[in-house]
């Protein structure tokens, strides 16, 4: 497990890639199975991800002139879902999880990340709930955590991004997850004067994730 603090969105991703890699490659060690890993982080600048799903650019709401005058990217990414934010203040948590060792497939893999978010909000005095039909979690109707992971022979890459005290007018350039209507919120909005740090929020996402996992989590850095 490993806090890699503010990070730009290509350099995350190459990272993911080169774990998920090891991860596979370790299975035919005879060794024996290497650590998977946990990587928690910002994203800084603030960056718009958008899938590879059909139409799913068509939620980014933005022109070029208002992206630049709000400082943020656009990024093309081939997790699942549709399009969202991330940006400081947001605290992001990519697991590389080889899901054959865990016993796990994509939809119960899917309900344990929101279960983590769950119980670290939890935690703070937040009811954090799911919707049966938008996978995230959702405090008062409003999203406060979005799940998107890709999967590739059974090794996940990507996974939650949990608004702490992340800037929400953000989300006003996108229809966040192709959700019209919807609503986001924080800890931030939810908790005011509350709210705990990100360094506190940090501590209870990674320790939700090791009970739920059981398992030893490798430490990564961006080199």
């Amino acid at each position: 497990m490993h806090d890699l603090l503010r990070v730009n969105y290509a350099e995350a991703l190459a990272l993911q890639r080169r774990l998920r890699r090891q991860v596979i490659d370790q299975r035919a060690d005879a060794v024996g199975p290497g650590p998977m890993h946990l990587l928690l982080l910002e994203h800084d600048p603030p960056v718009i991800t958008i899938s590879r799903r059909p139409g799913a650019r068509r939620n980014l709401m933005a022109t070029d002139e208002q992206l630049g005058r709000a400082g943020v990217e656009i990024a093309e990414t081939d997790r699942g879902g549709d399009i969202t934010y991330h940006g400081p203040g947001q605290l992001v948590a990519y697991a590389i999880l080889d899901l054959n060792r865990l016993g796990l497939r994509i939809n119960s893999y899917l309900r344990l990340l929101e279960q983590v978010v769950i119980d670290a909000l939890a935690s703070f005095g937040v009811h954090g709930e799911r919707d049966s039909a938008a996978t995230g979690v959702w405090v008062n109707g409003a999203k406060v955590a979005a799940i998107g992971v890709r999967v590739s022979r059974w090794v996940t890459m990507h996974g939650l991004a949990l608004n702490v005290t992340t800037n929400l007018a953000h989300f006003d350039l996108i229809v966040p997850c192709g959700l019209a209507g919807r609503g986001v919120t924080s800890l931030q909005r939810e908790l005011r004067r509350r709210c705990p740090t990100m360094g506190e929020v940090k501590a209870a996402l990674a320790q939700q994730f090791s009970q739920s996992l059981n398992l030893r989590l490798g430490v990564a850095d961006c080199a």
